[in-house]
């Protein structure tokens, strides 16, 4: 049976690893920090909490400003998408009879999603990097990866996130000498 769950389960989380990866870049660079009457204006400063704690310069802000406006636009609205159709999954295996074609044919939409997320993050990463000294690169990739357990043990990859394998563990262990 775990033969035919692992690559799902090895898909869920990657996927999720990339929607965290997405959704945190966007949250830390959102510009809700700012006030709404201020929001598409010209700030004085970096507004940005990501790219302040990069300690980027006030000319390499100038440069990524604009990025990070047009990423935060792109991607909260690819966002919506993705979760509207991650409802809909939903939806279809809550049916009484679901219809195993269309939950695959909406796993699709949505790892389509999660895919031109992706790209769009890599792409934004890959433009930052031309602007970031290799100090502030250094310090951006360490962030991520602390933020999706890449720096450690991913418990989404881990026998201790299957439901009750802790006490299953346990016991094996306690039988071994």
């Amino acid at each position: 049976m775990w033969k035919k769950i692992a690559p799902l389960l090895v898909v869920l989380s990657v996927a999720l690893n990339v929607a965290f990866i997405g959704g945190w870049v966007v949250h830390a660079a959102r510009g809700r920090w700012i006030s709404p009457e201020r929001r598409g204006q010209a700030c004085e400063g970096v507004w940005c909490p990501l790219h302040r704690s990069l300690d980027v310069t006030n000319e390499q802000w100038g440069r990524l400003e604009p990025r990070v406006v047009q990423f935060q636009h792109d991607s909260e609205t690819l966002c919506q998408d993705i979760n509207r159709r991650r409802s809909e999954l939903i939806d279809l295996i809550a049916a009484p009879q679901p219809d195993l074609e269309a939950i695959a044919a909406k796993q699709e939409e949505i790892l389509a999603g999660q895919r031109k997320m992706q790209e769009r993050v890599i792409a934004n990463l890959l433009a930052e990097k031309q602007i970031l000294t290799v100090e502030q690169q250094a310090k951006l990739f360490q962030m991520i990866r602390e933020k999706t357990g890449c720096s450690g043990r991913n418990p989404m990859m881990g026998p201790l996130s299957i439901p009750g394998s802790q006490s299953r563990l346990r016991m094996n262990s306690e039988s071994e000498p």
